[in-house]
């Protein structure tokens, strides 16, 4: 009867049905994420693939004690989009479709795009919003026109608006995977959405194409989540424009290869007490991103992301002794042959007890577009829910996915790995109105 009493009790926050087409647009749709993305989710419709990697497809969520041995699957607990729900669109600085951009970008088998390629071909970017003075070493040739940025936001907007009436689709949502850009700082255009909007009029220099984007969604309602280190959605004009209209926003830069590794290992070595000389990182890659961030000014962009992960995990401040005083160094290389098989290194110096050293060493032989294309898919479907569910402005919970987790004013970000999930897990609890899982487990011993 206890049982009975509690779960009648429960308070579900009211969620919408997810209930129509959901439209999932994408600037870069061209580029090696997007494309594995995409033709994963029509490689799984048809049966072809398994969609490994993605929380919302495979992942289970313990609700109750652990004596109630109930795990469902997170798509059986919360209800989300299907993946036979989604419908793809996007814009690209190529004119290249899908298909052709898939056998381009060489990350799936030829094969296994060639057997995609009715649903593939059918999808061609629009004409992108692009310059060089934001990604140096592309030269796109699909372009938009027009005066001033605002023009182009309209244009953006436009696109935006014809999708959504054309494809029948019933909400919308954007993630950004296109290039890294060069890096910016905030500004007084940045400051609120007066500033940004006359800086679109004036053509100002710190609104980058990125930028631009995230403009045109949170104009058009749609949520918006940055894959990249751009400054793009990260500031008050941006946070502003989408409390004000009531939208979810996430980023920035999916979290992946090298950095991943960073926010399962430094976790780990912080638990024990173990303390840290330097940690050396270097990669090789030879896709456009790894093009891209041949450019000092796109490199710097990554380099900040990935550098201020260990800082804000280890915490130094909080322990001088094991943390303070370590050397951190992060190298990307072009290397063309590679493509986007990357090889990322670590070397660890580490010691521990009375101070004596020791290290380890990493060699990750990672595909990054396999592992972001999962990342895409569950943002896409989180975000979605967050919007249905009535949430607006940052989507911490969503910290699990990124490099540098957007995070509120006066709060640090969370980058351990675990407490990220934990975080991500008990948000959907909440939603369910089920009980939070603290892992305190006094009550299986009668010490509550």
């Amino acid at each position: 009867m206890a049982d009975t009493k509690k779960k009648s009790t429960k308070k579900q926050k009211n969620i919408l049905k997810p209930s129509g087409k959901l439209g999932v647009m994408i600037p870069g749709m061209g580029g090696a994420v997007s494309t594995t993305f995409i033709a994963g989710v029509e490689a799984i419709r048809r049966g072809i693939g398994k969609p490994i990697g993605s929380l919302t497809q495979m992942a289970r969520i313990r609700i109750g004690k652990r004596t109630e041995k109930n795990s469902p699957l997170i798509k059986d607990f919360i209800e989300l989009a299907g993946l036979d729900d989604l419908v793809f669109a996007g814009w690209d600085i190529y004119p290249d479709n899908c298909y052709e951009a898939s056998l381009k970008a060489g990350v799936l088998d030829k094969d296994q795009v060639e057997a995609l390629r009715e649903p593939l071909e059918r999808l061609k970017p629009m004409p992108a919003v692009f310059s060089r003075d934001y990604v140096k070493n592309l030269d796109g040739r699909h372009l938009k026109k027009g005066k001033t940025k605002m023009d182009l936001a309209k244009q953006v907007i436009e696109d935006i608006e014809n999708f959504k009436k054309e494809s029948g689709v019933s909400r919308l949502v954007m993630v950004w995977c296109g290039s890294t850009e060069i890096y910016i700082k905030q500004s007084p255009v940045h400051a609120s959405i007066t500033a940004f909007e006359k800086g679109l009029r004036e053509n100002h220099p710190d609104i980058a194409p990125s930028m631009i984007y995230v403009y045109a969604a949170l104009k058009c309602g749609v949520p918006y989540a940055n894959g990249a280190p751009n400054l793009s959605v990260d500031f008050p004009a941006m946070m502003d424009l989408a409390k004000k209209n009531g939208l979810p926003i996430a980023g920035k830069d999916f979290k992946t290869g090298q950095t991943l590794m960073k926010t399962i290992l430094a976790p780990g070595l912080k638990s024990r007490m173990i303390g840290l000389h330097g940690w050396f990182s270097t990669n090789r890659l030879g896709n456009r991103d790894g093009e891209v961030l041949d450019d000092p000014y796109s490199f710097k962009t990554k380099e900040e992301s990935k550098l201020s992960v260990l800082e804000y995990m280890f915490q130094p401040e909080l322990y001088p002794e094991l943390y303070s005083d370590y050397y951190h160094k992060v190298r990307i290389n072009y290397y063309p042959p590679r493509g986007d098989a990357k090889e990322a290194w670590d070397n660890i110096d580490i010691f521990g007890w009375l101070g004596y050293p020791m290290q380890i060493k990493v060699n990750f032989l990672c595909r990054d577009s396999i592992l972001a294309a999962p990342i895409v898919l569950d943002l896409v479907l989180f975000l979605d829910l967050a919007s249905r569910a009535g949430f607006d402005g940052i989507q911490e919970w969503l910290s699990f996915y990124f490099k540098s987790p957007m995070h509120g004013e006066g709060l640090y970000p969370e980058h351990d790995l675990f407490i990220q999930l934990m975080k991500l897990k008990n948000t959907l609890r909440y939603l369910k109105g089920e009980e939070l899982i603290t892992h305190l487990g006094l009550d299986y011993y009668n010490l509550m």
